[in-house]
C-alpha cells in the first residue's frame, strides 16, 4: 500500500519521485501504476460529469474521457520522444513516458478533486452552458499543473542526472500546445461528453461546427440568457451566420458536446 502511495510524492517531493523514476528497476512498475491511476481517476471524473443527463450518459462518458486521454497521448508522444532524441536526450522510453504520465496523475487527480464542486452546481443548478463552461475551466486549470509537474521533471533530468538537453524543456511547451489542440480537436469528435437534456442521447454527435465556437457560444448562452436549452437563433454569433435559419433542434444539437 505504501509502495502505491508512492505516486503522489509527485505533488509535495517531485524530486524524490524523479529519482524513482530514474531507477530502471522501477520503470516499468511505475509506468503501469501511474497509467491505471489516470485512467481511474478520468473514469470517475467522467461518471460524475455525464451524469448530468442520467445514467447511461454517465457511463458513456466515463469511458470516453480514458480514451480521450490515452488517444492524445498516444497520438502526440512518438513526435515528442522522436524530436528529444535527435537533441541528445538519453532517457529511455519507458522514463519519459513516466515523466509524462506523471504531469496526467497530477492533473486527474485535481480534476477528480473538483467532483463535490461539480456534483454542488448540477444539484442546485440546470445551466447546460455553464456546466460546460466549468469543466472547461477546470481542464485548463489542472492542466496548468500538469504540465509545471513535466517541465519540471524534465528540468530534474536536466540538471541532477544530465541526461536530458535543456533545449528540449523549450521543445516541450510547444508540444504542449501541439497536444492541447489534438486533445480538443478529439474531444470534438468524440463528444458529447455533458449531454443536453433538451435532446435524445446519442453515443457521438455529427460532425459540424468546432471546439473553441462551441466555448463561445456557451459564454455567450450563459452571460445572455443564463438559461440552457432555450437560446433563439438571433443569440447565435455572427461568425456562423448559416445557421441563423436553422430551427431550434439542429441549434441544440450544434451546442451539444
Amino acid at each position: 500500500m505504501k509502495s502505491d502511495l508512492n505516486v503522489f510524492k509527485v505533488f509535495q517531493q517531485g524530486d524524490e519521485y524523479f529519482e524513482l523514476l530514474n531507477n530502471q528497476d522501477n520503470a516499468k512498475k511505475y509506468l503501469y501504476k501511474q497509467a491505471l491511476l489516470i485512467l481511474l481517476f478520468s473514469f470517475l471524473y467522467g461518471l460524475i460529469m455525464g451524469s448530468f443527463n442520467g445514467l447511461l450518459q454517465s457511463l458513456v462518458t466515463s469511458i470516453k474521457m480514458p480514451v480521450l486521454i490515452l488517444l492524445s497521448l498516444l497520438i502526440c508522444f512518438p513526435a515528442f520522444y522522436v524530436i528529444q532524441f535527435m537533441l541528445g536526450s538519453k532517457m529511455a522510453v519507458f522514463h519519459m513516458a513516466n515523466m509524462i504520465l506523471s504531469g496526467f496523475i497530477v492533473f486527474t487527480t485535481i480534476a477528480l478533486s473538483f467532483s463535490p464542486i461539480i456534483l454542488f452546481f448540477m444539484i442546485t443548478s440546470n445551466n447546460y452552458a455553464f456546466l460546460k463552461l466549468l469543466h472547461v475551466a477546470i481542464f485548463i486549470f489542472s492542466g496548468i499543473f500538469g504540465m509545471r509537474t513535466i517541465v519540471n521533471g524534465l528540468k530534474y533530468s536536466c540538471e541532477k542526472t544530465n541526461v536530458y538537453p535543456k533545449m528540449g524543456i523549450n521543445v516541450f511547451k510547444f508540444w504542449i500546445v501541439i497536444f492541447a489542440f489534438v486533445s480538443m480537436q478529439l474531444a470534438w469528435n468524440l463528444r458529447p461528453f455533458v449531454g443536453s437534456k433538451d435532446l435524445p442521447f446519442e453515443l457521438f454527435r455529427e460532425k459540424e461546427g468546432n471546439f473553441y465556437l462551441a466555448v463561445s457560444q456557451s459564454i455567450k448562452d450563459f452571460l445572455v440568457s443564463g438559461d440552457q436549452g432555450k437560446n433563439s437563433t438571433k443569440n447565435l454569433p455572427d461568425v456562423v451566420p448559416a445557421l441563423k435559419d436553422t430551427t431550434k433542434s439542429e441549434i441544440l444539437q450544434y451546442e451539444n458536446y
